[in-house]
């Protein structure tokens, strides 16, 4: 069965607001829930929804993650575990793409939904089940939504220049640049350093 394209931005576009995203995060003190600390890129909620992105050889990359309340498909041990029909989120994918899952999966731990980047696109295996990824609606799908988080975590605007200013720094932030999104008495230094990862 022919795999499906899912329409996401490539992981270089994405790395701007991850690392925007995780700078402020950092500085908040909440540098657990947005960070490259670990290699993969990692994002979570706070409530238990997650995404993650491993960057493997050759330009190619794997993001996966689960919504707790909303991600349909149970795939492996979630089938086992809840009992439900497996749906198996790398029948025909590529070998390549089984790597980050089976370092990532664990019990408690479960997937919703994988998707593999090739050839400067995004795809995963069909099925018709809401996989929970646009439920976990990370801050790496797009400018708006990651002003939007950030907004939220700081009470500015959504189009304040200030938060434009740090995507726009794609991950080479500076603590002016963090400073000028947070309240000054955080921690710009460690929102620059948790900015900086995601250029390794």
């Amino acid at each position: 069965m022919a795999l499906v394209p899912v329409d996401l931005p490539s992981p270089l576009e994405m790395r701007a607001r991850w690392a925007a995203h995780s700078a402020v995060m950092a500085a908040l003190g909440y540098g657990d829930s947005a960070n490259a600390d670990r290699g993969p890129w990692y994002y979570d909620d706070g409530g238990g929804n997650w995404a993650e992105l491993h960057r493997l050889d050759g330009d190619r990359a794997v993001l996966l993650g689960h919504d707790h309340e909303y991600s349909d498909t149970y795939y492996n041990l979630a089938a086992e575990y809840f009992g439900e029909d497996e749906t198996d989120l790398l029948a025909g994918a590529p070998d390549w793409w089984g790597e980050p899952v089976r370092a990532t999966e664990e019990p408690g731990r479960w997937i919703g939904f994988v998707y593999g980047y090739a050839d400067g696109e995004w795809q995963r295996v069909p099925y018709d089940l809401h996989d929970g990824f646009t439920s976990v609606n990370p801050p790496l799908v797009s400018d708006e939504r990651c002003r939007e988080l950030i907004a939220a975590f700081t009470k500015r605007s959504e189009d304040d220049a200030a938060i434009g200013a740090l995507i726009a720094a794609d991950g080479a932030v500076t603590e002016e640049q963090v400073a000028a999104v947070v309240d000054e008495s955080k921690d710009a230094a460690a929102g620059v350093v948790a900015a900086r990862r995601f250029l390794d």
